[in-house]
């Protein structure tokens, strides 16, 4: 059984996880899920819901985890040295919310997050940014399906 079909077995609620996963410091394919559920018949705005929000609330998580949290244990946790994490605060200093919508951008949009959270960008506004680059991302990977 493939990685996808074994995650369909939960439906919706295993394309949220697969999706929420995804979008934590863990390395995990949720378009691999999606694809194959959309492969599969499953209607396409039922999984642009799911995979969104389990998406976006991962990615909120790390935006906590950066606000929350002691800054030199997570950038030492995160394995960024001293000169990547000054690059990404000039980022988040100069783009502000507006670095949400690339959150969905493999490997390095955890990092974004975590570095919003750091930056104290504002919550509502990189909230709803965030949102809309993960929406944006999905719509486009099951686009061809419906």
């Amino acid at each position: 059984m493939e990685l996808g079909e074994s995650w369909m077995t939960w439906g919706l609620t295993g394309l949220f996880l697969a999706s929420f996963l995804a979008a934590t410091v863990l390395p995990f394919s949720s378009e691999l899920v999606l694809l194959a559920m959309a492969g599969a018949g499953w209607p396409p705005l039922q999984l642009l819901v799911a995979a969104s929000a389990g998406n976006w609330l991962g990615g909120m998580s790390s935006y906590v985890l950066g606000h929350l949290g002691d800054a030199e244990r997570l950038l030492r946790w995160l394995r960024v040295d001293a000169a990547d994490a000054e690059r990404w605060r000039g980022r988040v200093a100069r783009y502000g919310p507006w670095a949400a919508l690339a959150c969905w951008l493999p490997v390095v949009g955890d990092v974004i997050a975590v570095a919003l959270g750091l930056g104290r960008s504002p919550l509502v506004a990189t909230a709803v940014l965030m949102l809309v680059g993960k929406a944006l991302r999905y719509a486009v990977l099951l686009a061809p399906f419906g």
